[in-house]
């Protein structure tokens, strides 16, 4: 007889997946169970069954992991943001390694053993930005973060995955918000005024810029949560309002007005300064984006002969850390704030070899093409959905010496080394980085050569 919901099963697991879920296999289904371990034996109770898999909760835990480690927030199994925190870190890493290896394996149909995942910057508070979810429930002020799949938040002022500081910034927005009879934002009326909570750190200098997001023109008493935030988060470099009164999810509004300091705060990294605004595009893991520059200089391989073409460029951070030893950078990317916030940085740092266009991909590397440039090494550093089929035959066709590619995804990476394949384009190394400590994701730096 097969399995139904709410049969009680045991279940021992044997491997983990990206979303934390642990697997077992219950007469050949594969069986979902979030909260499990590799290497547990659960009784399961069984939520739902599809044709190829069923999902449950763990009942009881019959032989913990070796593995399973106690979760150290309070808010884990509420908060969509971590997947990994009952297990240890090292395993967590396991995981990650074992899901690019069956990704290439899988989607691209290419055998590769990626090298171990590297771990700058340590499992703990390394974000530097923070965007935080406001309710108000039974006459209570809740800030924090999303429940998976809702729009639940759960309560979390201090997120072991931001800088212990950030706190006393949310609990001066919050005294402000009481203080004032400032109101909270409503999906279902759209009525109310605070949003959201944004908060950038830059690393090296200690710059905090603190932002409220409204559905409205302003705040009011704007200069008694200036003056707190001062008192209470001495890095404080800049306040900021953001107006957003859309009816939308988009997190942020196209207009942003500095109420205190700087309208953008800058940071160091790899020898060199950026500026952050609040709609800027920068890594949230610094000791990890540091590492994973790095390690995209060490495989395009410049002796400063070389023209350098950098797709979805951001604010440039990857192609102007190559600069130095390269004759030529050309950054592309679309969102128009970020080519100014690259061209911006170049400037900064007196990088004259680097130039940026407010292009799509495909369309600037045909562009490029027909002008005659012949790029020696291209770096692609897309979104999650990877490229367009028609960048990667661009790409190729451009005939570079080596593509350099940094995903956020290993699924849509194998996808694209499949693709490079067929263009005669063989990976040749694959080196994770963890940016995303205790979260279902993982980066990795690939490099292709002909």
């Amino acid at each position: 007889m097969g399995l139904k919901k709410n049969d009680l099963i045991e279940l021992e697991i044997t491997a983990c997946a990206m979303d934390g879920s642990g697997i077992g296999r219950h007469e050949g289904l594969a069986v979902f169970v979030p909260g499990a371990a590799a290497g547990d034996t659960v009784s399961a109770h069984v939520l739902s069954v599809k044709s190829n898999r069923a999902y449950a909760k763990i009942d009881k835990i019959l032989t913990p992991s070796p593995d399973r480690i106690e979760a150290d927030c309070p808010v884990y199994a509420r908060c969509g943001g971590c997947a990994f925190r009952h297990i240890r870190y090292e395993a967590e890493l396991a995981v990650k390694r074992d899901h690019i290896r069956q990704a290439f394996k899988r989607i691209g149909k290419i055998d590769v053993e990626p090298e171990p995942v590297d771990s700058p910057s340590g499992p703990d508070r390394y974000r530097n930005k923070a965007m935080y979810a406001l309710r108000q429930e039974a006459g209570a002020l809740k800030i924090g973060f999303y429940a998976p799949r809702s729009h639940r938040v759960a309560d979390c002022r201090d997120c072991l995955l931001q800088p212990a500081d950030f706190k006393a910034i949310l609990d001066v927005f919050a005294g402000w918000m009481a203080a004032n009879a400032v109101t909270v934002y409503d999906e279902a009326t759209r009525g109310g005024l605070m949003r959201g909570i944004f908060i950038r750190r830059a690393q090296a200098t200690g710059e905090t810029m603190a932002c409220a997001v409204v559905n409205g023109k302003g705040i009011p008493h704007a200069d008694r949560l200036i003056a707190a935030l001062l008192d209470a988060a001495p890095g404080v470099a800049s306040v900021a309002v953001n107006l957003n009164t859309r009816d939308t999810n988009v997190v942020l509004g196209e207009k942003t007005v500095i109420l205190y300091g700087k309208p953008a705060i800058t940071d160091e990294l790899c020898g060199l300064k950026f500026v952050i605004s609040p709609a800027s595009f920068y890594q949230v893991n610094h000791a990890g984006a540091s590492r994973l520059i790095e390690r995209a200089r060490e495989y395009a391989g410049l002796s400063g002969a070389e023209t350098v073409l950098d797709l979805y460029c951001g604010a440039g951070a990857i192609g102007l850390a190559m600069a130095a030893s390269a004759k030529e950078v050309i950054g592309v990317e679309t969102v128009a704030a970020a080519v100014r916030d690259a061209r911006e940085n170049a400037a900064l740092n007196g990088i004259a070899n680097a130039r940026f266009l407010c292009a799509d991909a495909a369309e600037a590397a045909a562009r490029l093409k027909s002008e005659g440039v012949s790029p020696d090494v291209i770096i692609l550093d897309p979104p999650r959905k990877g490229c367009e089929p028609a960048v990667l035959q661009t790409a190729a066709d451009m005939s570079p010496e080596r593509i350099v590619y940094v995903s956020c995804d290993p699924a849509t990476l194998a996808r694209d080394c499949a693709v490079l394949d067929a263009y005669g384009y063989r990976v040749q190394k694959v080196s994770p980085v963890d940016m995303f400590p205790r979260t279902g994701h993982v980066e990795s730096v690939a490099l292709l050569e002909r």
